[in-house]
């Protein structure tokens, strides 16, 4: 009854089969079937033109992105509790070379397009100054908190006014597209975006991730960073094959809408304790050390997110007893 990460979350099935079937000989690096495939399928996915990369990691893919969006002597913006700035480990700064991040405010780790201008403004324009280049959001937040498509266009606007690059970590972008009910293109080039990182290890993947650009133009440059970075990996096919086996029929969704209501059942349970309000798969909660050693007596694997906070995630193979189980649990303490 683990609700620790959805990064421990099984394979789906699909995506297993699909390994099976990209298991033959082929083209190496990105030159095969699967990898040509990528622009075309996730291209109809979000009814533009787009280039995709894939990369093992969500790390990798956040980090080219910002590399691609920002030079190595101008700044980053996101906020202060985002990934890139918190769990990285200076990844971001290593792959652009030097650029700096620039970290600013906003409840429940979402930024807004104020609190970008506040940090952008205050940064004279001199020589002495980093600059801004690019801002990255993260959707869903840190905490589990959805940006709407009016949201992130109004960001997009502020970006486009003062061009400024937009980047979207989307290590839980089904999460926040299921949320929603938007289009993959409403929220994000829709509303600005120039570049995604489609997360699917979290969502039932493997070992793949999805770089979008939505400025194809990007992608040049981006696929040389990729093999400078050693992340070139000579049997490509068996990353792309995940996420085309994602993204047939809609199964990264499917995976998202069912990560969400397992949430949500936990969330009504624990609805006089919760810090924010749920709205893809993580559930904050109020819990003492007694009331959390209580959970974990009864056999259920959490994070102990700070001093009397608990973070609960689901995924989309979340079993339905433990997940009940666990919500008569919350409610019994």
């Amino acid at each position: 009854m683990r609700f620790f990460s959805d990064n421990a979350a099984a394979v789906h099935p699909r995506v297993l089969a699909a390994l099976g079937e990209a298991n033959t000989l082929d083209t190496a690096y990105d030159g095969d079937r699967w990898s040509k495939a990528l622009d075309g399928q996730l291209g109809a996915l979000f009814e533009t033109a787009v280039r995709v990369l894939w990369v093992p990691t969500g790390t990798a893919a956040n980090c080219l992105a910002l590399g691609a969006l920002c030079p190595p002597w101008g700044g980053v913006i996101c906020h202060r509790d985002a990934h890139i700035q918190n769990d990285e480990a200076g990844a971001p700064e290593f792959y652009t070379h030097g650029a700096k991040l620039m970290p600013g405010e906003g409840a429940g780790a979402k930024l807004t397009p104020d609190a970008i201008a506040a940090v952008a403004d205050a940064v004279v324009n001199d020589i002495h100054r980093v600059q801004p280049h690019a801002v990255s959001i993260t959707n869903a937040t840190e905490y589990g908190l959805v940006y709407r498509p009016d949201e992130v266009a109004a960001i997009g606007e502020l970006c486009r006014a003062r061009g400024l690059g937009l980047h979207m970590d989307g290590a839980r972008f089904a999460n926040a597209v299921a949320f929603t009910g938007a289009s993959p293109a409403e929220l994000t080039w829709r509303a600005g975006v120039d570049a995604l990182s489609f997360g699917f290890v979290k969502n039932g993947g493997m070992s793949a991730e999805a770089l979008v650009f939505f400025r194809p133009e990007l992608a040049a440059e981006t696929l040389r960073r990729r093999k400078r970075a050693g992340l070139l990996l000579s049997k490509g096919r068996y990353l792309a094959a995940q996420i085309l086996a994602m993204v047939k029929d809609d199964l990264w969704l499917g995976c998202g809408r069912a990560a969400n209501a397992r949430a949500a059942t936990l969330a009504q349970a624990g609805a006089s304790r919760l810090i924010h309000s749920v709205e893809a798969n993580e559930v904050f909660l109020h819990a003492t050390t007694e009331e959390a050693a209580a959970l974990r007596a009864q056999g259920f694997d959490f994070y102990d997110w700070a001093p009397g906070e608990i973070r609960l995630v689901t995924a989309w193979d979340s079993d339905e007893e433990a997940v009940a189980r666990l919500a008569r649990a919350i409610g019994a303490l």
